[in-house]
């Protein structure tokens, strides 16, 4: 079991980090740029989202096996598949965040002499900082108690939901109510200390 929920959280780690970062930069361009196909982007996103999660599943395993994969699942398949599904709340989430932006700040920092790049991380991070870090953070539960389309694409790898899937038959063991408590503990503290730095900021 220990196995298989250092297994999750490493899984969950990369594939938040790299969808991340992927889905942060397609957010800025959705919001920050006009180009052609824009708004067939915006429509593609949601598709992951609306789509049940079997069906998802299926057709990665089907891309898989067309590119010769289907005897090679594990944790790259896994973590592939993982970025795709996460990748869209990620683009959906900072989006609201950056279509909340006041742009006169961003202008006013510019007309102050500040170049892009000083503007850039000076402004508009700190701004949109909120926003990536409620994906990232919604990005790894999704991925870490995913069953689904790891199911699917995992060949003989063990994640943590489906080791407890697979103990279900017996009896699911006490450690993993250990487990889920500590995962509920550390999402309740992350939500408290948030809430406590928002309210030490100064108006």
């Amino acid at each position: 079991m220990c196995e298989a929920v250092l297994r999750s959280i490493g899984i969950g780690l990369a594939a938040t980090l790299v969808a991340t970062v992927l889905g942060t930069l397609a957010a800025f361009a959705l919001v920050r740029h006009d180009f052609r196909g824009r708004s067939a982007m915006n429509t593609i996103i949601f598709l992951p989202m609306a789509s049940p999660e079997i069906v998802m599943g299926s057709s990665l395993l089907a891309l898989f096996v067309a590119a010769h994969q289907g005897g090679r699942l594990g944790l790259v398949t896994i973590f592939i598949a993982h970025v795709m599904f996460c990748l869209s709340f990620v683009i959906v989430t900072v989006k609201a965040r950056l279509a909340g932006l006041d742009a006169n700040l961003e202008q006013a920092a510019m007309d102050l002499y500040a170049s892009e790049a000083t503007t850039f991380w000076r402004i508009t991070f700190p701004l949109a900082f909120p926003g990536i870090a409620a994906a990232a953070l919604l990005s790894f539960s999704l991925s870490f108690d995913d069953f689904i389309i790891t199911n699917l694409n995992a060949g003989q790898t063990v994640t943590f939901p489906m080791y407890v899937w697979g103990v279900h038959q017996r009896g699911v063991p006490m450690q993993v109510n250990v487990i889920g408590t500590i995962m509920f503990l550390v999402s309740l503290l992350i939500v408290l200390g948030n809430m406590m730095a928002t309210r030490r900021k100064p108006a």
